[in-house]
Parts: C-alpha cells; structure tokens; sequence
C-alpha cells in the first residue's frame, strides 16, 4: 500500500477495496462510531468522514467491490448527496423505522458464503448482534478483528493528548464517592461484581472530570472498570496531573493506561458477574471478556443517574441560562442593527459574532456544537453548516435560522430561533406559526410521572399534522450538564422504542424543537430546553410539567396571530415577561433596548 495517503474519495474507495481484497473481505461496515459509542467522534475515528467525504454526525458506510452505500436519515439527504458527488457511493436514504436497512441490503447483495468485515473495536454489541442474525441466516460470516483504515489512512490523526480538569466543584452538590455507590447500588441490585463503562459522558459525570478530546463536549478518552469495592480508570498516561490522580485515588479509583483495558477485562475471575449494556459496549469489549463470564444486561445505571439534574443542578443551569440568554440578547442586537445599516454579514459571520458574544460572558468554555446559522434554502437542511467555500450573505427578503448553543461550568445550553430578513411571506408565516404552536403545546403539557418520552411527540406534532406538515427529526433529546448537548436516556421522538428506562423523571432536561422544512426555501425550527417538574399529586399518581429553561425572545414578527388562540397568546406572552424580568438587569444599551423591544406583549408588537 502506498505510503501516501489517497486524495480523493473515489481513491480512498479505491484503497480501502484493495485492502479488503488483500484480508478475503467481501463487504466492509463502518459506522460513524468510535470505541465508546460516541456521537461526536475524536478526528483519529473519523473514518467514514474521511473516506466518503460526507461530514454529517451520522451515517452509515457500507462497501462491496461492487458498490458502495451511505444510509443517512432525512435530516442529512441534501448535504450527502452534494458530498457524495463523484465518490462512488450512493446516497442511502435511510426513513423511520428503516434502522436495519443497510443490514438488509448487505443480505441481497453478497452471495452465501461471503464474509462482512468491520472493526469489533467501534461497533456496539447490540449492533454486532443484529448484524449476526441477518446475516447469518444468509450464510454470511463476520470478520470483526481488524481495522482496514490503518492500512490506507498514513497520515490517521492520532488519539488527542489534552489534559484533563476538575468540574468546579461549585457547581456539584454531590461527591465522586457518592455517585459511584449509587452506581454500586444499581450493581448490587443484579447481584453483579464488575460493571465496565465506556461512554464518555458517563465516565465524566462519576469522576467528575471533564476534557477536551471531543469537540463541544467537555469529555476525555477513557474507559472505567467499578467493581463491588474498586474502580480503575484508563486513561493514556499524561493526561492527569498529580493533583487529579491523587483525588482520585482518595475516593478509591486507581489508574491505569488507556490501552491496558481488554487485557484488564481478560484478567477478571472465570466466574465473574458482569453487568454490560449491549448499546453502550462494543463487540471488541464483550470479547476481552473472559468465555465463562456470566453476563447481565440491562441498561447502564450512570446514564439515567446523570440524566436526573438535582435541584442544585437545576440552580445553576437556571443561572447558565441567564448568561446564556444575555449573550444572545447581544449578539441579536448587533445582528438587526447591522443589517438595518447595510452591513455585509454572512453565515459565518453570524457564528463568529455569536461566538464572540458567549464568549464574553462568565465561565464560558465553548460552542455545545458547530453553530447552524442557514439563510432561506439553507434552513431547510437540519444540520446545516456553512463553510468559507460554501455559504450565504443575509440580504434580500427570507428566513433566518440560527441554532447554538455553549458549554458553561453550570450547564450545557441549545437554542434554536428563527428570525426576518426583509419581507416574508403568507407561507412562511403560516409554517412558523404552526411550528411555535407545536412549542407551545408541548412546552405547557402536563403528563404522567413515567410516562415513556416517545409518546410525548404527537402533542408537538399535532399542529403540524392537522394541517398536512412533518419534519423528519426527533422533537427533542436530554441534555447534559456541562457534559453532552445529546444525553439519554429520554429521546421525544415516535419513532423511539418505548422502553422503561425512557420514562420521564423528575430533573431531566430535554429540547422541545418542533420543525418545518421546504427544500430549497427555506427551514423553520422553534427549540427551548425544558426541566421535568414535579405538578401534582392525586388518586390517579403523579404527574409532571416543564419548565422552560432558555432564554430569549422568540420573534413575533414571523407569526401569524390568527392562528393563535387566546391560551397560546397568553403563554407567549407570559414567556416573554419572564425573558425581560430576568436579563434587563443584566442589560444595558443596545441590548436592553432590543429586549424590551422584542419581548412586547403579541398584541402590540411592531412588526
């Protein structure tokens, strides 16, 4: 194999199908995953990015010798198609329902006898497993022990080296120490003797560290091994200071490095209880195990613990909000007087200002992801990104749609607002009406205190469904604190599973951002995170409300009042109060100016 590295996807295709021919592979997997199921991945496993072309967070490559596939679901099909370009590789268009589709096609594409092969190392049990049941009943072998892009990838980023940091313990109400025996109390429930973790944002939550190895999510490269009286972290050697070895030493987690975690796995006793999460371990880690393990499965107990903010918790992202609320109030300030006075602003200047304006504010870390800002057509792909070779000046009449967010010591924050450029339509105020009313609805919904999250959807949907309108993305997601924009285990979307553990509890945060999309004309999302909150209590059991959490104007210029009813009214309006009460005191200017401006009651709101 040439000792430089191909330049083009067409060629890195090229490469990687000779590769396969070298080690007998007939098809090749590669999911956009990593050893530790993450969503946003470290450069060094941006394999499937690199070798098709396609960016977006989410995808799925297949390659034959013959073909070669990209499923993405709908919020990505624009983006691929134009990525995809002279690659090589179809576009997939993967709908509802359709999770298993590149399984499926693998099944009618390869003859019996052929064998797949992935890399067991970033492909979850769970996922393994239902690769296996397809495809073994076609006679097709998995071949999971090696990994193809070392081969064809000389210069592969290397694992990311930054140094590790404490959560300010300011903002935590809770020990390390605490939260690993509620961990071990989860364990002793399933009478189990180990628990391995390998999903970051959990290993941050219980050791109370936090990292850079992620963009946007304050989160490091490690796994952790809890036994019933130990717990070692792995971790690559230099990433912790004395200071943080010995804390961690104090609470009873030891260190080891990073790379020494199968051969610890391999090393636990034959007759070892072993509780794993087949969705949040890999093939490769199931497989260190040793083949007399006795297995229990169930889901990670750390992940719905995290997900439950405490009311400590719960008072600084109140707090987050705030400042979070005031950058905005800046930065939409400059953006309407910019325009006002013929200033060229772009997409990318619309994050650069953003950016800048969060920045300024307290305990700002960074962006929570890479900020969408889409003009007209743009907005009609969900996750939009501009880039300099690629984007669009705000001028003329249209939509503006901006969704950010940032990571402060006292929570993470998502927000999405639409805002007027010039003159709008009838058409697009109707479909922002429509969305804001989907906002509403849910946002002011009271349910049923275990209520699976999935069955919330419709209450958001049903605006847009009564009058023929969808969108193809989940209404909302948890939200971590100073961890992750994209937790579980909740997910507001009909089409998620409706297992125990998505039952809505007491301090989750989740997004509520209902949407409409018209390719190539524009996009429209409304989205606040909310908190799960006690409501009430009576002889049919209890039940929860949420309370909105973000702060800022939505913008009422874009709506069209007719379609609201008085109640619908007087929660937009009752909202926008409490934007004014809590940022005018943190405002001046300009800025304060806007707020009052934009925070009007409806009925008289210049438009």
């Amino acid at each position: 194999m040439s000792s430089e590295a191909p330049a083009t996807p067409a060629a890195r295709l090229a490469a990687l199908r000779e590769a396969m021919r070298e080690h007998a592979i007939d098809a090749w997997w590669l999911p956009s995953s990593d050893p530790h199921n993450s969503e946003y991945l470290p450069a060094h496993w941006g394999g499937r990015a690199w070798l098709s072309g396609f960016d977006g967070s989410v995808g799925t490559l297949v390659v034959t010798q013959e073909r070669a596939g990209l499923w993405v679901d709908s919020r990505y099909w624009v983006q691929a198609e134009a990525q995809l370009a002279g690659s090589g590789i179809e576009l997939m268009k993967l709908h509802p329902g359709q999770g298993d589709a590149p399984i499926d096609w693998l099944a009618e594409q390869l003859p019996a006898g052929a064998t797949l092969g992935f890399d067991a190392q970033v492909v979850s049990l769970a996922s393994a497993r239902r690769l296996e049941a397809t495809l073994s009943a076609a006679d097709i072998r998995l071949h999971g022990d090696s990994d193809l892009l070392d081969a064809i990838w000389p210069d592969r980023p290397a694992l990311p080296e930054a140094p590790l940091y404490a959560h300010d313990p300011a903002y935590l109400d809770e020990s390390r120490a605490a939260r690993l025996a509620r961990v071990r109390e989860a364990m002793a429930q399933h009478d189990a003797d180990w628990h391995p973790i390998s999903t970051l944002d959990d290993i941050a939550w219980l050791t109370q560290l936090r990292g850079n190895d992620v963009d946007f999510n304050p989160v490091f490269l490690a796994h952790l091994l809890l036994g019933r009286e130990s717990a070692t972290l792995f971790i690559a050697p230099g990433k912790l200071n004395d200071s943080l070895t010995q804390a961690l030493a104090d609470d009873g987690i030891e260190v080891a490095p990073y790379t020494e975690w199968a051969a610890r796995l391999a090393a636990l006793p034959e007759a070892s209880r072993v509780l794993i999460d087949p969705a949040r371990l890999t093939l490769g880690t199931r497989e260190a195990l040793p083949g007399m393990t006795d297995l229990i499965e169930a889901y990670q107990p750390s992940t719905l613990l995290k997900g439950r903010k405490s009311e400590n918790d719960l008072k600084h992202v109140r707090q987050t909000m705030e400042e979070d609320g005031v950058a905005l109030c800046e930065f939409f300030a400059w953006l309407e007087a910019a325009l006002e006075r013929g200033e060229t602003v772009t997409e990318l200047t619309i994050d650069e200002q953003l950016t800048a304006a969060r920045a300024a504010r307290p305990g700002f870390v960074s962006r929570s992801f890479s900020t969408i800002a889409a003009f007209n057509a743009n907005g009609a792909l969900p996750h939009y990104h501009a880039t300099p070779e690629a984007h669009s000046t705000i001028a003329g009449n249209g939509l503006l749609l901006i969704d950010s967010g940032g990571q402060y010591p006292g929570g993470t924050t998502d927000i999405t607002r639409v805002v007027p450029v010039g003159e709008i339509s009838a058409a697009q105020r109707e479909d922002y009406t429509l969305v804001l009313q989907g906002t509403i609805g849910l946002s002011r919904a009271h349910f049923p205190h275990g209520i699976p999250s999935a069955q919330l959807d419709a209450i958001a949907r049903a605006p847009l469904w009564r009058t023929g309108r969808d969108y193809g993305h989940g209404t909302g997601h948890g939200v971590g604190y100073f961890l992750n924009v994209h937790e579980g285990p909740q997910v507001i979307a009909w089409q998620a599973p409706t297992a125990p553990h998505t039952a809505m509890q007491p301090g989750m945060i989740t997004s509520i951002e209902p949407g409409v999309y018209r390719p190539g004309q524009w996009g429209i999302r409304i989205e606040n995170l909310v908190a799960n909150r006690p409501a009430s209590e009576s002889e049919f059991g209890d039940f929860l409300y949420f309370e909105t959490l973000t702060l800022c104007p939505i913008d009422t210029r874009c709506i069209e009042p007719s379609l609201l009813d008085a109640s619908e009214i007087d929660w937009l309006d009752a909202y926008h109060a409490e934007v004014r009460e809590r940022l005018a005191p943190k405002l001046e200017g300009d800025a304060l100016a806007w707020l009052e401006k934009r925070t009007q009651p409806l009925a008289r709101q210049q438009k």
